[in-house]
């Protein structure tokens, strides 16, 4: 088997505060129906879907690799009027991360590694 790609689907508390958080992180958002939004920045895809399920939200761990994490933080600062938390970058052996929890709880390591 020689996979292509994987596309996660996220759950959501409030789907529409979570598409507004993907949104502001700067995923361009395409709705698929009411129950499913696909959201797209460069080569990463997920679904959104308006289906909450606490124990998986809160379990559902991601990384993005990103080129740039600074400007990632900066992204992450500027957003308003949604709840969410992060943590500052963090040093590590192999990069930098920033810890991002989402709407629903779903939390994504936002990676830089070493080059």
């Amino acid at each position: 088997m020689q996979a292509e790609d994987l596309r996660l689907f996220i759950p959501s508390l409030n789907f529409q505060e979570s598409s507004r958080f993907y949104e502001a992180l700067g995923f361009n958002k395409t709705e698929v129906n009411d129950e499913l939004a696909i959201f797209v920045n460069g080569g990463v895809t997920f679904f959104l879907q308006n289906h909450f399920n606490q124990e998986f939200a809160q379990n559902l761990m991601m990384q993005l690799i990103v080129k740039d994490i600074q400007a990632a933080l900066n992204t992450i600062q500027q957003i308003k009027d949604i709840t969410f938390k992060f943590e500052p970058i963090k040093q590590e052996h192999w990069g930098k991360v920033i810890y991002l929890w989402g709407p629903a709880g779903e939390l994504w390591h936002i990676t830089e590694l070493n080059s």
